[in-house]
Order: C-alpha cells, then sequence, then structure tokens
C-alpha cells in the first residue's frame, strides 16, 4: 500500500503553522460575524452571560461551566455555519443530503441552547 497523499493545501510548520492558523481563525471570527446573524445573536448573548458568570455568587466550578455552556454554542454556531457553507458551496440544489447535513448541525445548536439553559438553570437554581 503507497504512502498516503497530502493536500496540497497544507501549509508550513512549526511557528509559522501556529501564526499562519491564528490568521485563519480570526478570518473565520469575521466571517462569521459579518455573514451568520446567529452567530452575532450568540456572540451578544454571551457578552452578556460570561461576565454575569463572574458576579453571581457560584463556586468557582459552577462559574467555569457557566462560562463553557456560553462559549460552546458559538463552538457550534462556528462549525453549524461552516457546514452550512460547505454544503451551499457543493450545491444549491435541495437534496435529502444536503438536508440532513443542515438539520443535523441546527439540531446540534438546540442541544447547545438546551445545555445552555440547564447550566445556568441549575447553578442559579439548584
Amino acid at each position: 500500500m503507497g504512502k498516503m497523499q497530502e493536500s496540497p493545501f497544507k501549509g508550513k510548520t512549526g511557528l509559522v503553522r501556529l501564526i499562519n492558523a491564528f490568521g485563519y481563525s480570526l478570518d473565520g471570527f469575521r466571517a462569521a460575524f459579518r455573514h451568520e446573524d446567529a452567530f452575532r445573536q450568540l456572540v451578544l448573548l454571551a457578552a452578556i452571560l460570561i461576565p454575569m458568570a463572574f458576579i453571581v455568587h457560584a463556586a468557582p466550578l459552577a462559574r467555569a461551566l457557566l462560562v463553557a455552556s456560553s462559549l460552546a454554542t458559538l463552538i457550534i454556531e462556528l462549525l453549524n455555519s461552516a457546514i452550512e457553507a460547505a454544503v451551499d458551496h457543493t450545491s444549491l440544489e435541495r437534496h435529502p443530503l444536503a438536508k440532513r447535513a443542515k438539520d443535523m448541525g441546527s439540531a446540534a445548536q438546540l442541544l447547545g441552547l438546551i445545555n445552555l439553559a440547564v447550566v445556568w438553570g441549575l447553578v442559579l437554581f439548584g
């Protein structure tokens, strides 16, 4: 069996790779903020909830869960938006597999939001 061929788009290694990856991440944040209403709404929610996590009376671990659950919704939305963009790039035609991929991304975000509500509810109301 031959050696697996790497993508021709693979970049540098070491520190240069880390610097490039950081730049690509910033590009991703900018694209999500510019093109995705849901991401902007979740950024606003996180901008409210994360500072609140440091104001509410909670143990350090509970506080960490409040912050993590808020950040998780942003992470899930970035992945959901990436799935949608990749599907739309492939084809704008309606297809059952494209719908399935988009619906699954949406379901992941729904679970993330339920998790956010449950964690905040449990920390605040026991």
